[in-house]
């Protein structure tokens, strides 16, 4: 009879090494894989993994909207609209560590290069504003149009474009000076934007006009015009306001707002290609970092669709609480 061999303690060490080396990587994917949505009637943030399974809920402030990560992923900053807070989360615990106060009725946000100020729409006050993360005080206002919602930080932390739904701008502002130094005429009720082409091009969407601006960030001019259709549904209802940007920059996903669809572009020809049935009032768009899921946060259907971009399908839908506003996946 013969004997079994017996692994030696080195070996078994080594073993258990290796074990717990592949368990923390699979932890640590598994957290990189989770996708936050932002419930503004439920002031909550619900977390599901990249596969939809819903995990975790962590309460914050009143209304929450649109979510950034800090730079290092170990927090997560939340724009409550009806408690006008920036709501401070620590992704390892899942839980509220602080507020940063805001003025009435905040909608999008950024963050300078450096993650120590934010620059944030005030809607019901007409201006852009910012604040320091570290002290929590008010550092600046700019007065915009009426309105306004969208905000982008330039990479190299000089401007700052702000849409105004109102006067139906983008207000270039020069942050070291501390003012417009441009207003761009765009397409009536302009909302939200997404750097593209390396930066050379700002996409813009206007909400009332079924459209998408492309501006050249050189001279900021509007270079073109990007116009939706929808089969069977009138212009009216078609109302793109979220995007998001393919890893590779090729494509450009656009939601369609109350068409209920949404769309995917061509960066480079601006032509529209395949289109997508979601939910009710598709606003919210982010993409998995691998780009095969698109998360699109459906309004007033209170769920959360995936599309497959590949074959360009939605491939499940799942609940996320009263009126879901963005949707973050963890890189």
């Amino acid at each position: 009879m013969t004997r079994r061999h017996r692994p030696s303690f080195v070996q078994r060490t080594l073993k258990m090494l290796t074990l717990g080396t592949l368990l923390g990587s699979a932890t640590l994917a598994m957290a990189q894989g989770k996708v936050y949505v932002s419930s503004e009637k439920d002031n909550k943030l619900y977390v599901f993994s990249a596969q939809g399974e819903r995990l975790s809920a962590i309460d914050v402030c009143k209304r929450p909207r649109h979510m950034m990560f800090s730079a290092h992923r170990s927090q997560l900053y939340v724009v409550c609209g009806d408690s006008n807070q920036l709501a401070v989360v620590d992704t390892a615990s899942g839980k509220m560590i602080g507020t940063v106060p805001l003025g009435d009725s905040p909608e999008i946000f950024d963050l300078s290069p450096d993650g120590k100020t934010v620059y944030v729409s005030i809607e019901d006050e007409n201006v852009m504003a910012a604040y320091d993360l570290a002290t929590k005080k008010a550092l600046f206002e700019v007065k915009t149009g009426g309105e306004p919602e969208g905000v982008l930080v330039t990479p190299d932390g000089r401007f700052a474009y702000v849409t105004s739904e109102v006067a139906n701008v983008v207000h270039v502002i020069d942050l070291g000076q501390r003012k417009v130094v441009k207003n761009i005429k765009v397409g009536k009720r302009p909302r939200r934007f997404v750097l593209a082409a390396n930066g050379a091009e700002l996409w813009v969407t206007n909400e009332l006009d079924a459209t998408v601006s492309v501006v050249d960030t050189k001279d900021h001019s509007v270079k073109g015009t990007v116009k939706f259709a929808v089969k069977g549904m009138r212009e009216a209802d078609i109302t793109p306001v979220g995007m998001t940007l393919s890893p590779d920059g090729k494509t450009m996903w656009v939601g369609l707002g109350r068409a209920n669809h949404v769309a995917e572009v061509d960066v480079a020809t601006r032509a529209v290609g395949r289109q997508v049935l979601v939910g009710k009032r598709a606003w919210g768009l982010t993409m998995h970092p691998d780009g095969k899921t698109l998360y699109v946060t459906n309004g007033l259907s209170d769920d959360m669709t995936l599309v497959d971009t590949a074959s360009a399908k939605a491939v499940k839908t799942v609940a996320v609480g009263r009126v879901p506003h963005s949707v973050l996946v963890a890189p």
